[in-house]
């Protein structure tokens, strides 16, 4: 299943044959991946940077598996809410391009905020604005 429109298929096609979009509310559908995000995010709590590169198999087995539920909920939210999720990468790309210009962030982490604040000149507060 490469295709996403063919996984949100099959996940409609799972969750009806087991009556459970009852439950698939996009309320609960976003609660159930901030607790997968959490359950991947545990596999790499306590270790080092190194570590977290060269995982043992028990270990990127489980990883495997809280990408796939944290991907599998993405895209029953999205299709839920008649989201594309191809379209919406595309839009937040143009986005972090504006946000995040190459010359202006390179080799930075800072948030857009941080470097903004230094880079624009800010608006002078005792200009007259009756003019």
């Amino acid at each position: 299943m490469q295709d996403l429109n063919q996984l949100q298929e099959y996940l409609r096609q799972f969750a009806k044959e087991r009556d459970w979009d009852q439950f698939h509310s996009p309320k609960n559908l976003a609660m159930a991946l901030s607790v997968e995000v959490s359950e991947l995010l545990e596999n790499f709590q306590w270790l080092t940077e190194e570590q977290s590169y060269t995982l043992d198999d028990k270990q990127r087995e489980a990883v495997i598996d809280e990408i796939a539920d944290v991907q599998i909920y993405l895209a029953r939210l999205a299709d839920k809410l008649n989201i594309d999720i191809g379209d919406a990468i595309a839009q937040k790309t143009v986005k972090n391009e504006a946000k995040y210009p190459a010359d202006k962030v390179k080799g930075s982490s800072k948030k857009y905020t941080e470097y903004q604040q230094v880079n624009e000149p800010k608006a002078d507060p005792l200009a007259d604005k009756s003019t």
